[in-house]
């Protein structure tokens, strides 16, 4: 009798828990975790049987090497971390990521589940956006009553953590892209409006930056260059009049950002918000521990030992938690061992892409697009070593490689031939 290819239909759904409850970071690292156990014991009762069915061998390949490139340097930065206890915790508690990884790639691996992921994370994605423009409006939101977050940004759902703006900025890509399938230009020109509002109030000028590259990236073939220059020009604009609309909102981060052309470093340091300071204390970071680094999240133990000759942060009173700035953050942490592993991992990626086929990067370009702003090097970042947005860059990855290796959709009778396999005699 014919033995049913393995399916885990309940993949997609695992993931879009994973992505729904990020504002709650207890709840979604308990969903991570009860993914990747689930995964494990599912594999394992199958003895991986069946594998070849629920990932190419190319996506199990690139989607464990990536998770590599991330958790080996945190692993050799262990051997003589500032402190040894936490970053062997760290260590330990990131094997997760791996086979919560391969369930993502599963999730992604057929068109229809694919389908389910990408519309699940664009509406997700969407009900942030609308949530961000109700507290704008009205002070009210899921995350809580408060207006305004620390006078000048809106948080939304995530409530006391700034992260509405990176999250939405990285996410960008699903909603633009599905609005765009489903709708057309106009859908995603409507997407882009709203998203940019809310992204501009929530004040992260890093967010600002990583939402202009999705645009660019998933407007440019779309629209073509003309007109996405008219969207730009129509952007900024919208950013003149909103100023204009809400001034106690919008105006200090422009002039703070505009301190960047005072010409001295003070002015520079003010229009980074102190993270000049916070840069050269990873750098004196690098010089003293060149080759593994200080150890996975031990920054901000080593920071006291830096910041004394830096004088007082811009800040105010306490340490820095992070480089913000992926290379620096990886070379601190790492080091150059950690820094090259990176760099490896980036390459298989990028050679994938190189050699995969037009219709394999049309599947992939949404978190293709996801990952590469989010982990754009010109820009600051959050904490790559995180549970929360390393959780969110490693999902990207196995998004990508699950996609990029997937299967594409198939007529009616050829996808029923092909839920059947013989059994081995």
């Amino acid at each position: 009798m014919p033995e049913p290819t393995p399916r885990a239909r309940w993949a997609p759904w695992a993931v879009l828990a994973f992505v729904a409850t990020w504002p709650w970071p207890g709840v979604a690292d308990g969903v991570l975790s009860l993914g990747a156990i689930i995964t494990i014991v599912w594999l394992g009762l199958r003895r991986f049987r069946g594998g070849d069915a629920l990932l190419s061998r190319e996506a199990w390949a690139l989607t464990s090497a990536l998770f590599f490139s991330y958790w080996l340097p945190e692993l050799l930065a262990s051997v003589d971390a500032i402190d040894p206890l936490r970053s062997l915790r760290e260590v330990a508690v990131d094997l997760r990521y791996l086979p919560f990884l391969w369930l993502a790639a599963i999730a992604v691996h057929r068109e229809d589940d694919r389908r389910i992921v990408y519309v699940g994370i664009a509406i997700i994605a969407l009900l942030w956006t609308f949530d961000g423009l109700l507290q704008a409006t009205t002070g009210w939101s899921l995350g809580g009553i408060g207006g305004i977050a620390h006078a000048d940004r809106i948080s939304g759902v995530f409530g006391k953590h700034l992260r509405l703006g990176q999250v939405l900025a990285s996410l960008a890509a699903f909603p633009l892209g599905v609005a765009a399938k489903r709708v057309g230009t106009i859908g995603w020109i409507g997407v882009a409006m709203l998203m940019g509002a809310v992204i501009l109030f929530a004040g992260s000028r890093a967010a600002w930056l990583t939402f202009m590259l999705v645009l660019l990236f998933s407007g440019w073939r779309l629209l073509g260059w003309k007109r996405l220059l008219g969207v730009f020009a129509a952007g900024a604009v919208g950013v003149v009049v909103l100023a204009a609309m809400f001034p106690r909102d919008l105006h200090e981060r422009i002039e703070r950002t505009e301190a960047v052309f005072s010409g001295d470093a003070a002015g520079l340091d003010r229009a980074l918000s102190g993270r000049l300071r916070i840069w050269e204390a990873a750098v004196c970071m690098i010089g003293e521990h060149p080759i593994n680094g200080v150890g996975a999240r031990g920054y901000r133990d080593a920071y006291a030992g830096c910041a004394p000759q830096l004088g007082p942060p811009a800040w105010g009173k306490g340490g820095a938690l992070h480089a913000h700035q992926i290379v620096l953050e990886i070379l601190s942490e790492t080091g150059v061992l950690g820094l090259l592993l990176w760099l490896i991992g980036a390459a298989l990626a990028i050679r994938a892409w190189r050699f995969a086929s037009p219709q394999a990067r049309l599947r992939a370009a949404i978190p293709t697009v996801a990952l590469a702003v989010t982990v754009f090097p010109l820009n600051t970042h959050l904490a790559f070593y995180s549970s929360f947005w390393g959780g969110l860059t490693l999902l990207l990855t196995a998004l990508y490689a699950g996609a990029l290796f997937g299967e594409d959709d198939m007529p009616d009778a050829a996808r029923a031939a092909g839920t059947q396999r013989v059994k081995p005699q």
